[in-house]
């Protein structure tokens, strides 16, 4: 064989090797850039499954509450007795005598009377003066409250300042017993019946 034929052969032998040896790279490198389907499922299920956390990683806490202060409690359990409100006291006709109350004393010496009956009247004297007149049912009502208050019962039969001798002395009789006083100490219970029974006396 010519020299020349046989270089022309190793040559064109030479080129093929070459052929082929790119051709097996490059579906390596191919196969080698293309993702792997089972690495993005994978890292796409692992996205999809996990969580979104809190931003500050724990449940909100509650509001804290003030306790009862101890005024409140001692409030709440203390509870203020009802009061015990006065009754009329009873009546039994026109000749009961609820009450009577005598006026005297003073520089000009008064003398009067009055006196409250079972039946509503109300017979007043001044100085040997008499007069009768009627009470409306809330005056009569009203006395007769006045007359059911249980203070009374604390009322002292006496109470009189000797060393004022110009003082008017008040003698109420009621409920079976007798009661002087001079107002020189304070009965707030006696103190509300003599006003009431003095406004139906001469000015």
């Amino acid at each position: 064989m010519p020299r020349s034929t046989t270089a022309a052969a190793v040559f064109a032998a030479t080129v093929l090797s070459l052929a082929g040896c790119s051709g097996d790279g490059g579906e390596d490198a191919a196969r080698s850039s293309e993702p792997s389907a089972g690495s993005t499922t994978a890292s796409s299920a692992g996205t999809t499954a996990s969580p979104s956390a809190s931003p500050s990683g724990e449940p909100p806490s509650p509001t804290p509450t003030s306790p009862p202060s101890a005024t409140d409690a001692a409030s709440a359990s203390v509870t203020a007795p009802p009061s015990a409100s006065p009754s009329p006291v009873p009546t039994a006709g026109q000749r009961q005598k609820l009450v009577t109350m005598t006026v005297t004393g003073g520089f000009a010496g008064v003398q009067q009377e009055v006196i409250l009956r079972g039946d509503g009247t109300v017979r007043t004297s001044d100085k040997g003066d008499t007069e009768v007149r009627r009470s409306s049912a809330a005056q009569f009502t009203r006395l007769r409250t006045l007359l059911g208050d249980p203070a009374l019962d604390d009322v002292p039969a006496s109470t009189v300042d000797r060393g004022a001798a110009d003082l008017f002395q008040y003698t109420l009789r009621f409920d079976g017993r007798t009661v002087v006083t001079d107002r020189s100490a304070e009965r707030p219970a006696l103190d509300r019946l003599i006003d009431a029974l003095g406004k139906w006396l001469p000015a």
